[in-house]
């Protein structure tokens, strides 16, 4: 598995947002309110993400007290940091489709209400994104290659 690229994460937003955009176009009237629920579960796991990665890289530093990581864990670890980075790029762009389909009608309450959710949604899933490359692939393949070495032959 490679590293998840920040380019590869902005262009599958860049095309949430232009799906979303479409989609909400031409079914915004018939959707009820956009629910704020989002928001703290995408923000939940965003810390939880970054808990466990700061503590998972502790460990494969080998810091006193601590227990090594186990490889299976390790690569579990990398491999749901992945997952929810792409799936946070994909709740971003969606939410940005829809905070832009929005901002023609900032005037009516229900539509302001709704852009706000959707800006703090795409608040939410960047700093999910974040957190899942910094803990996750990027950050824990690097201090893999800085521990052990690089790994690559000759």
């Amino acid at each position: 598995m490679r590293p998840t690229r920040v380019s590869t994460l902005v262009v599958i937003a860049g095309i949430g947002a232009a799906v979303g955009w479409l989609l909400f176009r031409s079914v915004y009237q018939r959707l009820p309110p956009l629910p704020w629920t989002g928001v703290p579960a995408l923000l939940i796991a965003a810390v939880a993400e970054a808990w466990t990665g700061r503590d998972l890289k502790a460990r494969i530093a080998g810091r006193r007290g601590l227990k090594p990581a186990a490889p299976l864990f390790v690569s579990r670890m990398v491999a749901l940091a992945k997952a929810s980075s792409l799936a946070a790029a994909i709740i971003a762009g969606v939410a940005a489709g829809f905070a832009i389909y929005l901002s023609g009608s900032l005037t009516a309450s229900v539509p302001r209400e709704d852009a706000l959710t959707a800006v703090l949604t795409f608040v939410a899933a960047v700093l999910l994104a974040c957190a899942a490359l910094h803990h996750g692939p990027l950050g824990i393949q690097a201090l893999i290659r800085t521990v052990m070495g690089d790994g690559r032959p000759g």
